[in-house]
């Protein structure tokens, strides 16, 4: 193992104090180490110093041998000054003062007096730094420029043009850290302003992530304007649960309502990024169509009644159903969720007929790469990107699927030169920025997977014109792939050859030294997993269930957070199945076409609304508090689960999340280790072995 390298560290004196600080650290960021801030505006620490506002001047000087110091003429923009042996930097002097009020004089002259309605108001950096230095009064009194309000550049972001500062970051950010560089400065001088190539709309999967960075409220949500002022809202901190990512964010509710979902720092999963699907995609918890009371089928109506009735109705069915009885469960359920499911209906009940996946052909326990290869199907961590060398993409959209991980990727190759291949039947987002790239003819990925592995165990790519690809290409895409972090989802399992290409990436991720990642593409899907929601020896699987319930083979059917319509199954083989199923129980947080098929239907509360663990796509286990108060007399899954088991049997019931958490860590293998304590922060990772 390589030694790590030590950073040289220089001495620098900041306002007659001196401190050590790494060699060329910026400025900025230097004199935080002292507890003290310099105003920006322009200036974000994840993306590169370009110095345009000048808010952020200090004065420097030079220490000589003899201890003199010889300040430099005129001050210096901090954003982009590297720390050096021997500076001297003071940021709080009567000159800076005047240089300061100048600045913000000069931002404030066109404009607008806008605070009572901006959006940006109680929490605008503008506003902020204006109070904290800038002119107590206004020497303009000429008409202010003027331009077009409420221009909208996406169905997610608004621009107000006369609020803009042209700081440059949300340009900056499609630049830098998207890819996608949907935005520019067009016109100079008073008429610049930021705005998509040919005025077109601005499209980009991460556009949410503007209206953070910028400092005033030029770009502002579509959704959230003025809906409410930040000292209207409660915000607590949660996950985001719309993909396998497992991105933090900060969630603003009022009065039991999503107003706006915030990004949050994580160093190890998102940073402070998030996707639009996560961004915007949670206004879908304020729907109407909840469920908030138990319902039982009485002839052709579900009528209201009391949990102790809707559990008797259950375990009435369900406590001899045995292998007649089935349970298929949603990809957004917690690690406790799950747990509680699996310690219910396989150890207690005998019900060998569990499962989450959905994907067409669904891999077999006995044909997985860790039983046939004896390594894990996930082997790198998402912070990882950001330094390995290699990198290889094969079958899957990352922007698309792994939005996420997709940015962590993208910021390998272009800021530490990470070398990326890229095999897919279309275009994607990564062939911008990969070092080898190919698209090959959809159905042909297994073809593909073992040319490659031909190729990189030298005996040559065999045949591969079914693929579409030339010689060249073929050669190109393995010489990237020797070696690599390989990348790809469960996606694959929609392909008749799915466990067969997986397996086939993996053994050459064997053959090359490098590593193999299949990761999950749901909230939760990788909790499921390791909790074991999946078949039991002789039980059947999702596709196996459905068929087995329109046969008549199975009696007692139960769906806990998934709506079978909208997974992506055939809608005539649900269809039938729910019709021929005896007993029917939905166990969800919102109406769907599902819910009409119900014998019973048992309110749950949606992820935002309970405590519980998630499990993202590396193995880290995040623990969630409630953000938004639950609805009716909706229970979490697990706690359903465990009024059932205690019917069964009598013993001291789990009184929260966190003691389940606590138990699975000493109960399931996969979790060893996790618990509350531990799954709190950045989380806790699990073993990739």
């Amino acid at each position: 193992m390589a030694a790590i390298s030590e950073i040289p560290m220089v001495n620098i004196t900041v306002n007659d104090v001196a401190i050590q600080v790494p060699k060329g650290e910026l400025i900025v960021e230097a004199v935080k180490r002292l507890g003290l801030e310099i105003p920006i505006f322009c200036y974000h620490p994840r993306m590169k110093p370009v110095g345009m506002c000048r808010m952020c001047l200090v004065e420097i000087g030079t220490k000589g041998p003899d201890g003199s110091v010889r300040m430099m003429p005129k001050p210096q923009a901090a954003c982009s000054l590297p720390a050096s042996e021997g500076l001297v930097i003071l940021t709080d002097t009567e000159r800076l003062h005047t240089d300061r009020r100048g600045v913000l004089e000069f931002l404030l002259i066109n404009h607008p007096l806008d605070c009572p309605i901006c959006d940006r108001g109680g929490e605008c950096p503008l506003q902020n730094n204006t109070l904290f230095y800038g002119p107590s009064t206004s020497r303009f009194v000429e008409m202010k420029r003027h331009a077009p309000k409420a221009f909208p550049l996406s169905k997610y972001v608004t621009l107000d043009l006369e609020r803009c500062i042209q700081c440059g970051r949300c340009v900056r950010f499609t630049e830098e850290i998207s890819g996608d560089a949907q935005l520019g400065f067009r016109f100079r001088g008073a008429s610049m302003q930021p705005s998509t190539f040919q005025m077109t709309d601005f499209e980009s999967k991460f556009s949410g992530n503007v209206i953070e960075i910028c400092p005033v409220g030029a770009l502002t949500s579509t959704k959230y304007r003025f809906r409410a002022r930040p000292w209207d809202l409660q915000t607590k901190p949660g996950i985001c649960t719309l993909c396998s990512n497992g991105c933090n964010i900060h969630v603003d509710y009022r009065k039991s309502e999503i107003v706006r979902i915030n990004g949050r720092t994580n160093e190890e999963v998102n940073e402070e990024w998030t996707c639009d699907k996560g961004k915007f995609g949670h206004y879908a918890f304020n729907t109407d169509k909840r469920i908030e009371r138990p319902l039982l089928r009485r002839g052709d109506q579900l009528a209201p009644v009391e949990w102790s009735s809707a559990t008797a109705a259950v375990l009435e069915v369900f406590r001899n159903a045995g292998s007649k009885a089935a349970v298929i469960a949603g990809p957004d359920l917690s690690n406790e969720d799950y747990a509680s499911l699996v310690w219910l209906f396989k150890d207690q009940l005998g019900t060998p007929n569990v499962d989450h996946r959905f994907e067409k052909y669904l891999p077999v326990a006995s044909n997985s790469i860790e039983a046939k290869l004896g390594v894990s199907a996930v082997q790198n961590r998402i912070a990882d990107f950001a330094t390995v060398g290699k990198v290889f993409v094969f079958g899957t959209s990352l922007a698309d699927e792994e939005p996420i991980l997709y940015l962590r990727v993208r910021k390998g190759a272009t800021n530490n030169g990470t070398k990326v291949g890229v095999a897919h039947s279309e275009l994607t987002e990564v062939t911008q920025f990969a070092t080898a790239s190919a698209v090959y003819h959809p159905g042909s990925e297994a073809i593909l997977a073992t040319a490659l592995l031909n190729a990189v165990s030298g005996g040559g790519g065999g045949e591969f014109a079914a693929t579409g690809l030339s010689e060249a290409e073929l050669d190109a895409l393995a010489k990237s792939i020797h070696g690599a972090a390989i990348i790809t989802t469960r996606e694959l399992y929609n392909l008749p050859e799915g466990s067969q290409i997986v397996e086939t990436l993996a053994k050459i991720a064997q053959a090359t030294g490098g590593t193999f990642n299949c990761y999950a593409r749901k909230s939760n899907e990788e909790g499921a997993t390791l909790a074991g929601v999946v078949p039991g020896p002789d039980g059947r699987n999702t596709h196996e269930i459905l068929a087995a319930a329109a046969a008549g083979e199975i009696s007692a059917l139960w769906l806990s957070g998934v709506d079978l319509f909208s997974v992506g199954l055939d809608a005539e083989v649900v269809q039938t199945a729910l019709e021929n199923v005896e007993f029917l129980v939905v166990q969800d947080w919102i109406e769907s076409e599902t819910t009409a098929y119900a014998s019973v239907v048992l309110p749950m509360t949606a992820t935002l609304e309970a405590d519980g663990s998630y499990t993202n796509l590396e193995r880290r286990v995040q623990f969630m508090k409630a953000v938004i108060p639950l609805r009716g007399d909706a229970k979490s899954a697990w706690r359903t689960f465990s009024d059932v088991s205690m019917r069964l049997k009598a013993r001291t019931p789990f009184f929260n999340a966190g003691e389940i958490l606590n138990e699975i860590g000493t109960k399931i293998p996969a979790f060893a280790g996790a618990s509350e304590e531990s799954a709190h922060g950045e989380g806790f990772t699990l073993a990739l072995s």
